[in-house]
């Protein structure tokens, strides 16, 4: 991952209402949810800035979306995601490990 594609995605991440979509996002798993769904869930408002917040995080490759009918549906994108956690820990301590290990999303989930 370039840095630029990074610090993008760090960015989009870097508001409290776009990390909350991002984090119900990644738990929804690949089928994702719609718009309205996720405004129920964070009890805000389906509106304008709903949207605004959800195409950030399409920009930055975080998510994606698709319409279904009527309804637009988000969805987490999972090989995005993945590929931020291995660019942020590459280099961990020193390259020597810390024994911590970056876990990729479960399989069921990513598609």
């Amino acid at each position: 991952m370039e840095s630029k594609t990074a610090v993008s995605a760090l960015g989009a991440l870097a508001h409290e209402t776009r990390l909350a979509i991002f984090r119900l996002l990644v738990r929804a798993g690949a089928a994702g949810l719609s718009v309205g769904r996720i405004a129920e869930a964070l009890a805000i408002e389906a509106n304008g800035r709903l949207t605004f917040h959800l195409k950030e995080l399409v920009a930055a490759k975080l998510a994606s979306s698709r319409q279904e009918g009527r309804f637009v549906y988000y969805a987490a994108n999972y090989p995005e995601m993945n590929e931020l956690l291995r660019y942020l820990t590459e280099d961990c301590c020193g390259g020597l490990g810390c024994g911590e290990v970056v876990e990729t999303c479960h399989p069921e989930h990513c598609t």
